[in-house]
């Protein structure tokens, strides 16, 4: 079977991906894409594959198979060979007490932000999900949606532009398809858009409107404070009628970073360069002499709260990052001893 380079561009695939294949893998392997990631399976689609095959095992949950993956895969067992590098990866720290890190999703081309002009609006969330889309390389659009909810929309559309240089920022009805077609323009043939944003701002209505059917349950939100309730389970990868993909998340309440320090320093990029001038290479910001950040704080130049938030992102990324490198090394020492183990245990039987 030969890899159609041409066909494959339908299902997400770029230059990116061809350069990564040996001679040998054009007759030889399958490329398929991983659509929906269950307990026990993989959904793929590709050329000539629409199933569920076994999920891919690594000790290392960074090698695992994730949504958007490209796999190469024998055509005759279904046995995957190997996942192909990712364009892009977003990870963040599981929820809850544990120091395990999360795929969420790989080779995405946009982030779709969506947040409602209501009590949802949070300018500290939003940042997170764009230092996640910086570290990522991949194109933020801050999506707003409920804008009928507001008698001033455009102070969310001004209060949403100013979080970075140049960041798109669109207002839409979710349940219009005329307003969500201002959206189309990311969702070309073979591009593939996750949206990310809590529960109740509208993503499901808003997937339902793009891919012209209403396959995903909706509901509403809580009158006393705006807060969404769940209906998105899982992560899945739809085709849109323009030739695009578009993954819907869960509802992600806890957006734990980590290893994102490069994009948070594009968030941030007026502290970030501030900070490089600082005196000292090691300042905290914090009453240090000879701190540049500090000067145009006190001089009414810098919003204090922006600041905050930045060194808040920082601090988080480190130890985050800290202990997903700790747990590492605690599994690869772990490893080690395992096989030790293994290898005396033959030694003594006569292996």
């Amino acid at each position: 079977m030969t890899i159609n380079l041409s066909e494959l561009a339908d299902f997400g695939w770029k230059s990116f991906f061809t350069s990564q294949l040996e001679t040998s893998d054009f007759d030889t392997f399958q490329p398929v894409r991983v659509t929906a990631v269950h307990r026990n399976a993989l959904e793929i689609t590709g050329m000539h594959a629409e199933t569920t095959i076994p999920p891919f095992f690594a000790e290392d949950e960074e090698d695992r198979a994730t949504v958007g993956d490209w796999l190469l895969i024998d055509p005759d067992t279904m046995h995957i060979d190997r996942i192909l590098d990712r364009k892009s990866l977003f990870k963040r720290r599981a929820a809850g007490t544990g120091r395990h890190m999360q795929l969420i999703a790989a080779n995405i081309d946009t982030l779709f932000i969506v947040t409602s002009c209501n009590q949802d609006f949070n300018v500290a969330r939003l940042e997170r999900y764009l230092a996640l889309a910086q570290d990522a390389g991949v194109t933020p659009v801050i999506v707003l949606t409920k804008a009928d909810l507001t008698d001033t929309p455009e102070d969310f559309e001004r209060d949403a532009a100013r979080l970075m240089p140049a960041l798109c920022v669109e207002t839409v009805d979710a349940r219009d398809p005329a307003s969500a077609d201002r959206l189309t323009a990311w969702c070309g043939r073979g591009e593939t858009i996750a949206l990310v944003g809590s529960s109740g701002v509208g993503k499901s209505t808003l997937v339902n409107t793009l891919i012209g059917a209403q396959n995903i349950a909706t509901a509403g939100i809580r009158e006393d404070d705006a807060k969404g309730r769940h209906t998105t389970t899982g992560r899945m990868l739809h085709r849109l009628p323009s030739g695009g993909w578009l993954l819907d998340t869960p509802g992600m309440r806890e957006l734990q970073l980590t290893d994102v320090h490069a994009g948070i320093d594009d968030v941030f990029s007026d502290v970030a360069e501030l900070a490089q001038q600082c005196r000292f290479r090691d300042c905290g910001h914090d009453g240090e002499p000879g701190c540049a950040v500090e000067k145009p704080v006190a001089e009414g130049t810098l919003d204090p709260d922006r600041v905050r938030r930045w060194k808040k992102l920082l601090a988080e990324d480190a130890h985050n990052s800290a202990s997903l490198s700790e747990r590492r090394a605690r599994d690869k020492q772990f490893g080690k001893m395992v096989k030790r183990m293994m290898k005396d245990k033959k030694m003594k039987r006569g292996d």
